[in-house]
């Protein structure tokens, strides 16, 4: 690899770094995030990593050639509802389907539960006069009359940024790209996002849901990113920016701003793709992967060392975005998750206190107690070493928060409400992790635990302990693992073509003559150079009445198609079926629903570091006050930079790595791998 590379993901509370360096070797850095201009909490880490190499910011980035970005844009947009005034141009009749949902409620047993705040209210969402059939057939004309006066409504509510979604666009466009045509014409300066290219795909509630989600988060996505892209420009940047998209795969900025949307979840996908390569280099294919940073706890479960990637009912901040998505669930669940007394009860999280103020053991101004105050007051964190000893943490003001927020109410004292903390916080996590195992009737024992993050390695083994679960690895890299798995990643494009047909009456020279335009076009996309293209192609299937389809991958070449490959598809799918819903109905004929094709282009990856063997015992570099069992025990505390492969480590026992602290708790037992992994076995 020559030149540097740098992976940057943009948490919630600090921005990660990784700089692998031409030789090969990296190093890590962590610099608060700026939420309101995260380009600049980007470029102030990039100047943080320099002036460790010896670099001014310029020099780095002329002679890098790769910079990787996994970014909360478009997540903290839905979180904070912040994006654009958007409207929404529909077929008439069909205005309030986006309203409708399916009839889909988050919690059914709750009446209470109030709808999701609006993306476009009923106000901005018109429809007009047209219609096609589903082979894309002209019914009803468009009114063109009808959108000009749809446009200049939604203008003057002040409209910036609209969505059309029109019936069976996916297989006639023609409408829709009038309608960007009209609004060229009667609003220049609104952005216009076409559900046909979007997702060009059935059913309708998804398209017009990830549709607008798009329209939503595109504005805001494309003035961040294209600032970003300006500022490294102008110190001297001129290698690739490439984002990561939430299928896995990155892409350089004129591509993913077609559909902004792909980068929801883009950050923790990254620490999917490290854990994945890590499960294989490890020999563990089976494992949940955690990444517990300031803000958020992102989960996802993985069988056989591959990332599941599905499209279709992927629900992010209470809307549907139906694209291809690596299953990512996220709970409000960090470092800094506040932590309050509601109604005569704890309650950790999901609110945060981010990056600024933070907790109140940043020394910022915070003023509610957060699971990072319970880690230091615990003895968990040392208050001079956080952060890779860039920040100081202090005890100030902690206990007395503590004790008047949390104590007194319940009546415990400052140690028992701080252990509370951690214990609740650990709940919601090990809770999340039940709820992605339970969903698919597997039980979390029979599994790993790869965890990760900053704040992850301090509750990893109690998470485990409580799940049942046996073996934990936390990877070297935890501080920064889904920034290092940016770098991990490669080249993607998804292409998808509609196709409804019952599966057994399907034109087989259609079906390669849809994967040969997909494959053209992606290939068109990715360009003619680079690395290794790998092809992977899918059939949607569903039986008939079905609302979901399932994404069954071809068992050959799709662009060569025979007629026992297209059976052996179908039966595949009876197959998969049976796996995820426990029942298959062979007698039944599936419809072909659509056609999907991914084109992988893998690049050039950094190698995970090989830590050299020692017989020697590890010594601790000191001891702390720590709380385990209900008490303060004195507990060895190691400097992580100096453990070797081959060294094993009793709990109760604590190892301070740069930019992480791992907790072992009385009974575990771990060891270094060559990789510098800590395997750790939960005893007792």
């Amino acid at each position: 690899m020559r030149g540097y590379a740098v992976g940057v993901d943009v948490g919630g509370t600090f921005t990660d770094f990784v700089l692998v360096r031409p030789d090969g070797s990296f190093d890590l850095a962590k610099h608060p995030t700026t939420p309101w201009d995260q380009s600049e909490g980007v470029l102030a880490g990039l100047e943080r990593i320099a002036a460790e190499e010896g670099l001014s910011l310029s020099a780095l980035l002329a002679k890098t050639n790769r910079i990787v970005h996994g970014t909360t844009t478009a997540d903290n947009t839905m979180i904070e509802m912040s994006g654009a005034v958007t409207g929404l141009i529909t077929s008439a009749g069909h205005r309030d389907e986006i309203e409708l949902r399916r009839g889909f409620k988050e919690d059914i047993w709750d009446p209470a539960l109030p709808p999701p705040p609006p993306i476009a209210p009923r106000r901005r969402r018109i429809g007009v006069p047209e219609r096609l059939d589903y082979e894309g057939n002209v019914l009803v004309p468009l009114d063109e009359e009808a959108v000009r006066a749809a446009l200049r409504r939604l203008r003057l509510q002040g409209t910036e940024s609209l969505a059309v979604v029109f019936l069976f666009s996916f297989v006639n466009p023609t409408h829709e790209r009038r309608v960007r045509e009209i609004a060229a014409e009667e609003c220049p300066q609104m952005a216009v996002w076409l559900s046909h290219e979007v997702m060009p795909a059935a059913p309708e509630f998804e398209r017009t849901s990830t549709t607008l989600v798009n329209a939503y988060v595109g504005p805001k996505l494309e003035r961040y990113v294209r600032r970003l892209a300006e500022r490294l420009a102008e110190n001297g940047y001129r290698g690739e920016l490439l984002l990561m998209q939430s299928n896995g795969g990155m892409m350089g900025p004129e591509y993913v701003l077609r559909r902004p949307v792909t980068l929801l979840a883009s950050g923790p996908t990254g620490g999917v793709i490290a854990a994945c390569r890590l499960g294989r280099a490890a020999g563990v294919a089976d494992f949940i992967c955690a990444d517990m940073g300031g803000t958020s706890y992102d989960v996802c479960l993985v069988r056989g060392a591959e990332a599941e990637i599905k499209a279709g009912w992927n629900w992010h901040h209470r809307y549907l975005v139906a694209l291809p998505m690596v299953q990512v669930h996220s709970v409000g669940a960090g470092g800094g998750s506040l932590a309050r007394v509601v109604s005569g009860a704890l309650q950790v999280g999901p609110q945060s206190a981010g990056a600024d103020p933070g907790p109140i053991c940043y020394g910022k101004g915070g003023q509610v107690p957060t699971v990072t105050d319970a880690n230091l007051l615990l003895g968990y964190l040392n208050p001079e070493g956080f952060c890779g000893g860039a920040m100081r943490l202090t005890l100030q003001g902690v206990a007395e928060a503590i004790e008047a927020q949390i104590a007194r109410p319940l009546g415990l004292s400052v140690e028992r409400a701080a252990y509370g903390i951690y214990r609740l916080v650990n709940a919601n996590m090990a809770n999340a992790i039940r709820r992605i195992s339970a969903q698919r009737g597997l039980d979390p024992r029979q599994f790993a635990l790869v965890m990760y993050g900053g704040n992850g390695p301090v509750h990893a083994t109690a998470q485990a302990r409580e799940l049942g679960i046996r073996h934990v690895i936390i990877p070297k890299t935890s501080p920064a693992f889904s920034a290092f798995g940016l770098l991990l990643s490669d080249r993607m494009v998804d292409e998808m073509r509609s196709y409804i047909v019952p599966a057994a009456e399907a034109d087989l020279a259609r079906i390669r003559g849809l994967f040969e335009e997909m494959e053209s076009k992606a290939r068109e996309t990715l360009g003619g150079t680079g690395g290794k293209i790998e092809l992977r192609s899918f059939a949607h299937l569903c039986y008939p009445g079905q609302t979901f389809d399932l994404a069954v991958p071809m068992t050959n070449r799709a662009r060569a198609v025979t007629r026992k490959a297209w059976e052996e598809t179908i039966e595949r799918f009876h197959d998969w079926h049976e796996e995820l819903h426990t029942y298959a109905v062979r007698e039944e004929r599936p419809i072909l629903r659509g056609l999907r094709l991914t084109m992988i282009q893998h690049t050039p990856k950094p190698a995970f570091p090989v830590l050299a063997a020692t017989r020697t015992a590890a010594r601790p570099a000191g001891y702390r006050r720590a709380y385990f069992g209900g008490r303060y025990i004195r507990t060895p505390v190691f400097h992580g930079p100096t453990l070797r492969a081959g060294q094993r480590l009793v709990g109760p026992a604590i190892v301070e790595e740069p930019f992480t602290t791992i907790v072992l708790q009385p009974g575990d037992q771990a060891r270094i791998d060559s990789l510098g992994n800590y395997r750790i076995e939960i005893r007792g």
